[in-house]
């Protein structure tokens, strides 16, 4: 079975950039006919470089997902990867906008099937998609499951661990000093930074910054929560903020499965992983978890 590769577009509102979105469908497929799904699971990447070194784990886990009986739908958000527009023109805002689209083409594609009963919509989310998830759910006209590969508690370290990048690029010709804090001032005057060959925006710098993975109200629906974590340490386990968050959302209502899996952080390493145990641990999850 082959995905399907295409060019979503999209219309220009106050918070979307008209352009086009490079899309990658999964169908859920048996001897080459369309079967119905088991869930609807929207893939939203991270950010920057490391949406580049996941590439490979979000296809693998895809296929997997689609072979298991799940409709799996890749987007590259704006100015990502082949989707029309320049990084920085992205805002926090584009981006949430994005997912809200992708989810409801989703929709449209299987709504004969949804007519034949409920299919439920996973999040997957991966680093800072996790907190686009959450975003996104709010503004969604249905409630959502969330699938989260290590998710931040929120965006502020994420976007000082960004920054961060700048000065260390700096040190090594030895011009650091006062290099954060100028960024910062720039950021909040209104100008973009270049910081490892991408120009990051204002408003996706603060958005970032003001991110929080608060579990979205719910009303009838008490969400189902997949969240895994990768280590290499044989005694690892879920780190305090992370314990803390869980609980938050269980505290909220949702019902929440967390698993410590072994592998590499491959979002982040030198050259391109794989994580098969959390390939395995994620479609075992889902398919167990269905309604």
């Amino acid at each position: 079975m082959q995905p399907e590769v295409f060019f979503l577009p999209v219309a220009e509102t106050q918070s979307t950039d008209a352009g086009q979105r490079l899309c990658i469908h999964y169908p859920v497929q048996r001897d080459g006919v369309a079967l119905a799904p088991l869930g609807l699971v929207l893939y939203i990447h991270p950010f920057a470089e490391e949406m580049n070194k996941s590439r490979r784990m979000a296809a693998l886990q895809s296929r997997a997902l689609s072979h298991a009986g799940f409709a799996v739908l890749q987007m590259d958000l704006l100015g990502c990867g082949d989707s029309s527009g320049d990084f920085g023109d992205a805002t926090w805002e584009h981006w949430v906008n994005d997912v809200v689209i992708a989810h409801q083409w989703m929709r449209a594609k299987y709504a004969a099937d949804a007519s034949k009963g409920r299919v439920p919509v996973w999040l997957w989310g991966l680093r800072v998609g996790c907190l686009l998830a959450v975003d996104a759910a709010k503004q969604m006209d249905e409630p959502c499951n969330f699938l989260f590969w290590q998710a931040p508690a929120s965006g502020k370290p994420l976007l000082q661990q960004f920054l961060r990048l700048k000065v260390a690029g700096d040190m090594l010709t030895g011009q650091s000093k006062g290099v954060m804090e100028g960024m910062r001032q720039q950021l909040a005057g209104g100008s973009p930074v270049e910081i490892a060959g991408y120009m990051l925006a204002p408003g996706l710098a603060h958005g970032l910054e003001q991110a929080v993975l608060i579990p979205p109200a719910l009303t009838d629906h008490s969400a189902r929560v997949e969240w895994f974590e990768l280590s290499t340490r044989e005694d690892a386990s879920l780190s305090p903020i992370s314990a803390k968050t869980v609980q938050a959302w269980e505290q909220a209502g949702c019902r929440v499965n967390s698993q410590l899996v072994a592998g590499p952080a491959f979002w982040q390493t030198t050259e391109i992983e794989d994580a098969p145990l959390l390939i395995d641990a994620t479609t075992a999850a889902l398919g167990r978890v269905t309604p």
